[in-house]
C-alpha cells in the first residue's frame, strides 16, 4: 500500500509500504477513505519533538472495515467506521470508567499498523476503538466529514469544556484558535454556555469561532488579552478552555480564570513545565483538569448529534488533499495557511 511516512523534520514522503495484516482474534483491517492532519503532528514535523524515523504517521483514521478477527462483535467487513487517535481495549478498569487513553492494553497509530495517513490501518482491538457509522449514514459525505473530527479535535475540545465545567447559561473563555480551540467554542455552545470568548491571534480563524458560536473575540496576546478579557467580564470568567499547551497559553488562561474557577487543559504539552508559576493557581485556588482526551468516550454522544444535524465541526476543514498531497498538508498548516488539513487517499 502507500502511505505518508517521517523521515526527519519536515520530510514526510508517501511511498509503498507493507500492507498491515490482520494477527489478532479481536483486531481488524480498515480501509482508509478519510483521515486529517492534526496539529500535534507538527511537533515531530518541526523537529521539536522525537520521532523514529522513517515511521508512519497519522491518527485520524476513517475507513471502510476490510477484515476482522473470529472474536470481533461490534463491526464487520463492509462497515463504515471511524478510530479515535488511541487505540483502546474497551474492557480494562480505564476503559470502564471512560478513560480510554489509560488503557491498560492501549497502543497509537504508527508502527506495523499502517499509521493513519495511509491506504489501510490494522486495529487490534476493535471492539473496544472503532465506532461505527449507521449504514444510512454511510456514505453521506457532507455527514463524514463532520464526523471525521470526533477521531482528535472535537473530543478534544469537547473534554476541555466539560473539564473546565462548562454549562448551561456560563460564562468562558477559549484560549487558542487552531482546531481544538474552535472545536473547544462548538462544544462549549454545545454545552449551553451563554457567552463564549475565544481568545486568539488570526482573522481567519476567528471567523470560524464566531460560526461556532463565540460571542466576543479577543485579538490581544499576553498580558494584553488578560486585561481585556477581565475588563470585559469584569474581573474573569470561572470555566477557561486552555487548547494550546505552551507556557503562554497557560499564563493567559490563568489569567482571566476567576478565583475558584477551574481551567480545563487539553493542549499538547510543549515546554509547559518551563517557567510556569503555580502560584497563580494556588493563590486563587484556582483548579486544573484535563489532559489527553479521552475521546472514545465521547464519540458516541457527539455522533448522535452530528447525525440528527445539531453538530457540524467540519469547518475547521479549510484544505483538503489526497494521499500524495499529505506533504502539501504538512506544509500548509505549518505555515498557517491551513487550519486543518482533510485528507482522502
Amino acid at each position: 500500500m502507500r502511505a505518508a511516512v517521517y523521515h526527519g523534520p519536515e520530510d514526510i514522503r508517501v511511498e509503498d509500504v507493507e500492507d498491515p495484516e490482520l494477527d489478532s482474534p479481536r483486531g481488524a483491517v480498515v480501509r482508509v477513505t478519510h483521515t486529517a492532519v492534526c496539529g500535534s503532528d507538527l511537533w515531530f514535523y518541526r523537529g521539536r519533538s522525537d520521532r523514529d524515523a522513517p515511521s508512519p504517521v497519522g491518527h485520524e483514521p476513517m475507513g471502510i472495515v476490510e477484515e476482522v478477527g473470529e472474536k470481533v462483535r461490534s463491526v464487520e467487513p463492509g462497515d463504515r467506521v471511524f478510530a479515535p487517535f488511541v487505540i483502546s481495549c474497551g474492557s480494562c478498569e480505564y476503559c470502564r470508567k471512560g478513560l480510554h487513553t489509560s488503557c491498560v492494553n492501549g497502543d497509537s497509530w504508527g508502527g506495523d499498523n499502517g499509521g493513519a495517513q495511509g491506504e489501510l490501518v490494522r486495529c487490534p482491538h476493535a471492539d473496544g476503538t472503532l465506532v461505527r457509522v449507521p449504514d444510512r449514514h454511510a456514505d453521506d459525505e457532507d455527514t463524514l466529514e463532520a464526523l471525521l473530527p470526533l477521531t482528535d479535535v472535537m473530543g478534544t475540545g469537547h473534554h476541555a469544556a466539560v473539564n473546565a465545567g462548562v454549562e448551561a447559561g456560563s460564562t468562558c473563555a477559549v484560549v487558542g484558535d487552531g482546531a481544538v480551540g474552535l472545536c473547544g467554542v462548538l462544544a462549549a455552545r454545545r454545552l449551553g454556555a451563554e457567552r463564549i470568548i475565544a481568545v486568539g491571534h488570526h482573522e481567519d480563524r476567528l471567523e470560524i469561532a464566531e460560526e461556532f458560536g463565540a460571542t466576543d473575540l479577543v485579538t490581544e496576546r499576553g498580558e494584553e488579552a488578560i486585561e481585556r478579557v477581565n475588563e470585559m467580564t469584569k474581573g474573569g470568567v470561572n470555566h477557561v478552555l486552555e487548547c494550546v499547551g505552551a507556557t503562554s497559553a497557560m499564563e493567559t488562561a490563568t489569567g482571566v480564570c476567576r478565583p475558584g474557577g477551574t481551567v480545563g487543559y487539553v493542549g499538547v504539552p510543549h515546554g509547559m513545565g518551563d517557567g510556569l508559576d503555580l502560584h497563580e493557581f494556588f493563590g486563587n485556588n484556582i483548579s486544573l483538569r484535563g489532559g489527553v482526551a479521552p475521546v472514545r468516550a465521547y464519540a458516541d454522544e457527539l455522533m448522535a448529534d452530528v447525525l440528527q444535524g445539531t453538530l457540524d465541526p467540519s469547518p475547521v476543514f479549510t484544505k483538503t488533499v489526497d494521499l500524495d498531497g499529505v506533504p502539501e498538508g504538512y506544509a500548509a498548516m505549518d505555515d498557517r495557511e491551513a487550519v486543518k488539513v482533510l485528507v482522502k487517499p
